[in-house]
């Protein structure tokens, strides 16, 4: 177990320098460009299956206890240690990052080998694009997998450049403007960040992410927590992204390709909830107390936000583009995570991170098709796609149609799906918040992100109206439907999306002992 979480961390990093190496002849199949991206694939799949035999290994008794873990002296002068471990709230984070990355791998290969796309078309190099593809999930697995505070900066800041090259150089309209916009942002709330990360490591002593928890600020006065928090807050806010820290998602979403918007959306944006609960509210709660009724209020702001921005977008003649809409419905959907952890109560703490992970679910899904429309009409243009010749897709395409309108009520928190339990959960969070702050405070922020949730509704079905309804296309503007590759990726994340709407105690039985342990100040 200790050797496979190191490996799964350390081999897609392997991997993206391999990628950069010419293939071996036995290896090579019809042209280089197709053996790089069966490489992909191979790397990504040998770590998905490393991490699913590591889930089944893990002792499910005892999810909140650090397993697998790695404790080795990297700088000792500072006390940095290479330091890795799971428990049941990173664990299904791991698992999450290896699928998505893995099908996003599937996805490009076989979409390349189907449309028979010129090297060119695929971008400036297929190796480049694998190796980028690679070197973000080694950074993602790294950033759940990690227990020491400098590490964890290392590996958050890991992911931004091949995210940055992934939209300014595969990206579509305005991407480097769009690739800017990502990189400044996210980096500027890093410089924040590591101030605060370096001012905990320093006046505790340690960077430990296991000790400060159990010290639970013990050993932090109130007025360095509140500084810590507030400069790691800010940091993790853009990541995440929180309102109104959030206008360089939209236009990176838009501009991303497919498998570089599914990534941001279904990984990425977990990273800032997860460093929320796992240093935030364990290592410094008094500073967590303090700023919880305000990051509240921002959550409930994104959240009316987010789904006010996306029925401006949906309405006709708004020329709305489908991946700038999900993109501002991430936004709200972040929202509801984040009101779950600023209720600091276990109810609203395991809400969010059900969230996080439906939402990864649904979401990545969702970029799936959305982008596979825009490949078949070659726009994602709202009102061009509900025209007179527009896509219909339950005429032209149903199969695609009806995946696209069961992943929308997904989105909407339809009970028996996976987006009901966490929103569910927040909301209860937010019911009965923790010991010290105000209930009526949080009563409102409940009321009002169950009117978002209404809302969301309202532009989702508005979404799956003008797109998928409509009089039968005639044959030439008939489209092919969902193809043999297509279903072979998007199943796994339908399926998903069902299991842990009918059965929630599977994830929530991992979260919960976790959970209960983090905010106890690491007794169990």
């Amino acid at each position: 177990m200790q050797f496979l979480l190191a490996f799964i961390v350390v081999a897609p990093l392997l991997g993206a320098v391999a990628a950069l190496l010419p293939a071996p002849p036995g290896l090579k199949g019809r042209n280089p460009d197709q053996a790089v991206l069966r490489h992909g694939v191979t790397v990504t799949g040998v770590i998905l299956l490393a991490a699913i035999v590591l889930a089944l290994g893990f002792d499910h008794d005892h999810p909140s206890k650090m397993q697998a873990t790695t404790d080795i002296s990297w700088i000792p002068a500072l006390d940095v240690r290479i330091h890795l471990g799971i428990d049941g709230i990173s664990l299904p984070l791991l698992v999450l990052t290896a699928l998505l990355t893995f099908l996003c791998a599937l996805h490009s290969y076989f979409k390349l080998q189907h449309e028979r796309l010129a090297p060119r078309a695929a971008g400036p190099s297929p190796k480049a694009f694998v190796a980028l593809i690679l070197l973000l999930e080694s950074g993602t697995l790294a950033t759940f997998a990690v227990l020491d505070l400098l590490l964890f900066f290392l590996a958050f800041e890991m992911v931004l450049i091949p995210m940055y090259f992934l939209i300014a150089r595969w990206g579509g309209a305005r991407k480097q403007a769009a690739a800017w916009k990502f990189i400044l942002y996210t980096l500027l709330g890093s410089v924040v960040m590591l101030l605060g990360l370096l001012l905990i490591g320093l006046k505790s002593g340690t960077f430990d992410m296991v000790a400060l928890a159990t010290d639970n600020g013990r050993g932090l006065t109130s007025s360095v927590q509140v500084i810590a928090v507030l400069a790691i807050g800010i940091g993790l806010a853009v990541k995440t992204p929180m309102w109104p820290l959030h206008s360089w998602l939209p236009d990176a979403h838009t501009a991303a390709p497919t498998v570089g918007s599914v990534l941001l959306a279904g990984v990425l944006l977990k990273m800032g909830t997860y460093g929320f609960v796992r240093i935030l509210l364990p290592i410094a709660p008094d500073g967590m107390h303090t700023f919880a009724p305000y990051l509240a209020a921002f959550a409930v702001a994104g959240i009316i936000y987010g789904s006010l921005a996306c029925l401006a977008l949906a309405r006709p003649g708004a020329k709305g583009d489908l991946k700038r809409l999900i993109a501002y419905s991430s936004v709200g959907h972040m929202g509801f995570v984040l009101l779950g952890i600023a209720s600091m109560t276990p109810t609203g703490v395991n809400g969010a991170l059900f969230a996080n992970i439906a939402h990864g679910l649904i979401t990545g899904l969702l970029f799936f098709l959305v982008g596979a429309v825009k490949d078949r009409y070659g726009t994602a243009d709202l009102d061009t796609l509900s025209g007179a010749t527009g896509a219909a897709l339950y005429g032209s395409a149903p199969r695609l149609g009806g995946l696209l309108a069961f992943t929308a009520v997904a989105s909407l928190g339809l009970p028996g799906l996976a987006g009901f339990w966490g929103e569910m959960l927040t909301l209860f969070g937010a019911f009965d918040p923790a010991d010290g702050l105000s209930r009526p405070a949080f009563l409102t922020f409940m009321s009002i992100a169950a009117f978002g949730t209404l809302l969301t509704a309202a532009y989702m079905l508005i979404l799956v109206r003008r797109v998928c309804m409509g009089a039968k296309p005639e044959e030439p503007h008939r489209i092919p439907d969902i193809q043999h590759h297509e279903f072979a990726a998007w199943t796994p994340l339908a399926a998903l999306t069902v299991l842990a709407g009918l059965w929630p105690a599977v994830l929530l039985g991992l979260t919960d002992p976790a959970v209960q342990k983090l905010l106890a100040g690491g007794k169990s």
